[in-house]
């Protein structure tokens, strides 16, 4: 009995250590950090120019050029007007390079921005899972730069989008 309270209490420490530094997820109600990132075109984006000017749609995708990744920016593509319908900018957030963006955006027709987090940085600021496979998680904003919904699904990369059109449509 003493090795087993001995290993227990090893176990939660561990685990209290492993715990510690794990940024949580944006909340809904939550304030948008501001952050700059260059985009597929290479230019510095700058969270603060739309902020307040547009709602947003914030996602984050695991990789450029992957399945799940293609289909959830072509459906991002060919749902495209229902976007601008509900005055919502589309932002995709991964970390390959400006180039990788570029040809995949050029690819398959993106119209929408993707931007460049390579040190994951703004990753971690919106708390979504980095390692080991990074976090697909998308973010709607309002137009006061406050998550109105968050949606975080790996397997489910098509209904990001749908998840998405719902809430902006029920947006005054």
């Amino acid at each position: 009995m003493k090795n087993y309270y001995k290993y227990f209490s090893a176990f939660i420490i561990l685990l209290s250590v492993a715990s510690c530094g794990k940024a949580q997820m944006l909340q809904v109600g939550a304030k948008v950090p501001e952050f700059k990132l260059p985009d597929q075109d290479g230019k510095m984006f700058d969270i603060s120019s739309v902020l307040g000017k547009k709602r947003l749609v914030i996602y984050f995708y695991p990789k450029d050029e992957t399945p799940g990744c293609t289909k959830e920016a072509c459906t991002f593509r060919d749902d495209y007007s229902e976007f601008g319908s509900a005055d919502a900018m589309v932002i995709g957030i991964s970390g390959q390079s400006v180039q990788s963006h570029k040809d995949f955006a050029d690819k398959y027709n993106l119209p929408f921005t993707l931007l460049s987090d390579k040190d994951n940085m703004v990753r971690k600021l919106f708390g979504v899972k980095v390692s080991p496979i990074p976090g697909r998680v998308t973010f709607v904003v309002d137009k006061t730069g406050h998550v109105v919904y968050t949606y975080d699904s790996l397997t489910q990369p098509e209904k990001h989008v749908a998840e998405a059109i719902r809430v902006l449509k029920t947006m005054k």
